[in-house]
Parts: structure tokens; C-alpha cells; sequence
């Protein structure tokens, strides 16, 4: 309990200031040759998931080629800022979720991206994710993508160089106990990037990844404003920030119940992001 209320607090001071990974220019993951800089697109326009379109023929086909790689990639360039959108067929999306896994919680999103058919990234903290190891091999399995988000989701830009590699490193370590492979995506906590996160990030072999759609459902604000913010939000490329622990998140699961439907009748298509280089 502790814990959860010193995330608060620190997500308080955090929220609606300009650092890096949730303003400014957005980072588009596109087919640029590996280690190439990618493009800069604003985070703003593209149409809303209230206009609803005819239902995606996306949805009906299967989404192997979009799982991911059992093959290690090598390590990528050290960028100067994080991924913050992504690009892809037709009206494109990645909803993602940070801080677990949580038994309490992950397994009903699970359950709800199986349902749909629908892959999704989990950004993990080694601290939960070394005591539930069966639920990282069951997102993999799945074929989500599962990522780092340090072992205790410290805010990175205060700590040492040494720190900083111990806090990823660990996660790294577990991840890879847990289903045999290291992750190749990270984010760091509060969206707080500087230099030694990302040379840090890119030396252990991982992409930087931000988000473009705070559903801000840390601050269970009710299950449907987070459904507004998602689906107002929704637009092709965008990345969707959500938590599957944390504290309670029953808000989440049954926002993500209500609006992912909702996107997938709208013609969009989720799924994850892929690296030119695995």
C-alpha cells in the first residue's frame, strides 16, 4: 500500500508537466533501415474512433504475423527520443499496460484481448513480475509483447548511471527466466527519459517506447471516463497508455471490456509493434 501511494504522489508532481515521452514532437516506428532515426509526425489529428466505419477486415485475419519474434535482435541506436506513435496497415493502434503483472487484474485483460483476438504490450516491473512469472509466459504465449519498465518504477532521471542499468537489467533477467527471451521494448516510469535512459535502454537491446493516449486510469477517475478517453483518443497510429496494477485497476478491465469493441466495430486495427531488425 505504501508503494501505490508513493506512485501516487509522484505521479501527481509528474502529471502535466513537459517531460519528455508524453509532449512534443511525436516518433513514428516506421520501415526505416535499422538504426536510421525515425520520422517526427504531430501527435495531434487523424480521425476519431466516433465515426464509426465499417467493421476492419483486419479483425478476420490472423494475427501471426504480428507476434513476436523468437529471435534475438541486435542492439538498436540510441535515440534522443522515445517511439511515441507507430505505423502500420489501415487505421493502426497499440494498446499497452504498465506495472504488472498483478494476478488480481492481468488475467481478466488477458482473457479480454483473447476474446477479441487482439495483441497488446505489457510494460512489466520486475518487483511483480518475478513472483508471477506464469502470467509473462501466458502474455507470450498469447503473443503480446512483454516489456520493461524498470524492477521498482523508480523516476530514472534521479538516480546514477549504475542504478538506471541495475533497475532495467534486473527486469531484463526475469523476463528472460520467465519465458526464455529478453525483452526488446522499453519504457521508462512517468514518462521521465534523459541520456543514460536511453544509451542504457538501447546498450541491453531495447527500442524506447512512450504513448501517445493517457487513459490517466491510475487516478480511477470511473470505468466510463476512461472509455471516453480512450475512444476520443483513438486515431491510426496512436499508443494507448493503461495500468494493469498499480492499485485498483477494476476501472481498467472493464474499460477496456467496453471500449475495445467499440474500436475494433470502428475499423481499427490493434496489435503490436514490430522491429525492422529481429
Amino acid at each position: 500500500m505504501k508503494k501505490y501511494q508513493l506512485l501516487t504522489r509522484r505521479r501527481l508532481l509528474i502529471a502535466g508537466t513537459a517531460v519528455l515521452g508524453v509532449a512534443g514532437t511525436a516518433r513514428v516506428l516506421t520501415a526505416d533501415p535499422p538504426g536510421n532515426p525515425v520520422r517526427g509526425t504531430p501527435v495531434a489529428g487523424g480521425p476519431q474512433a466516433r465515426q464509426a466505419l465499417k467493421p476492419s477486415a483486419y479483425r478476420l485475419e490472423p494475427m501471426t504475423g504480428f507476434a513476436p519474434s523468437r529471435r534475438t535482435p541486435g542492439k538498436p541506436a540510441v535515440r534522443r527520443e522515445p517511439i511515441l506513435r507507430v505505423s502500420g496497415r489501415g487505421r493502426t493502434m497499440v494498446l499497452t499496460f504498465d506495472d504488472g503483472p498483478d494476478p488480481r487484474y492481468t488475467p481478466s485483460i488477458l482473457r479480454t484481448l483473447r476474446k477479441h483476438d487482439v495483441r497488446a504490450m505489457f510494460f512489466v516491473c520486475g518487483e511483480m513480475a518475478v513472483d508471477n512469472k506464469d502470467l509473462l509466459a501466458e502474455m507470450a504465449d498469447d503473443g503480446h509483447v512483454v516489456g520493461n519498465h524498470t524492477w521498482t518504477h523508480p523516476l530514472l532521471t534521479e538516480l546514477p548511471r549504475s542504478e538506471i542499468r541495475s533497475e532495467i537489467e534486473r527486469t531484463s533477467d526475469v523476463i528472460e527466466e520467465a519465458y526464455g527471451e529478453r525483452p526488446v521494448w522499453f519504457r521508462a516510469p512517468y514518462g521521465a527519459w534523459n541520456r543514460a535512459t536511453f544509451q542504457i535502454g538501447a546498450d541491453l537491446g531495447m527500442e524506447p517506447m512512450a504513448w501517445t493516449v493517457d487513459s490517466l486510469d491510475w487516478t480511477t477517475p470511473g470505468t466510463a471516463t476512461i472509455v471516453d478517453r480512450v475512444e476520443e483518443g483513438a486515431a491510426p497510429g496512436v499508443v494507448v497508455l493503461s495500468h494493469d496494477a498499480g492499485g485498483d485497476r477494476s476501472q481498467s478491465v472493464r474499460a477496456l471490456r467496453e471500449y475495445l469493441p467499440v474500436l475494433l466495430d470502428s475499423g481499427y486495427h490493434l496489435t503490436v509493434p514490430h522491429r525492422e531488425d529481429l
